[in-house]
């Protein structure tokens, strides 16, 4: 698989799960532990771009989302 197929994949799969992921949580129905799952997949998909695309500053970003969704994950179960 090539470099701009990858990174094309990992960018809309990872945009689409963190729409997902904000509209989950903005909708307080009681789906957190998904909402929050879906961003750390998303996250790591982001973090896999900006390593293949060598955005560093943007790598720094998704660690951030990755704690983010890491306390979720705990706080909520």
């Amino acid at each position: 698989m090539t470099k701009s197929k990858l990174i094309t994949i990992f960018e809309t799969t990872g945009s689409a799960l963190a729409i997902a992921y904000a509209m989950l949580i903005a909708s307080n129905t009681g789906n957190e532990i998904l909402g929050f799952s879906l961003l750390l997949v998303s996250a790591l998909l982001f973090a896999g771009w900006a390593v293949i695309d060598k955005r560093w500053a943007f790598l720094l970003l998704q660690f951030f989302y990755i704690a983010s969704a890491i306390i979720g994950l705990i706080r909520w179960s």
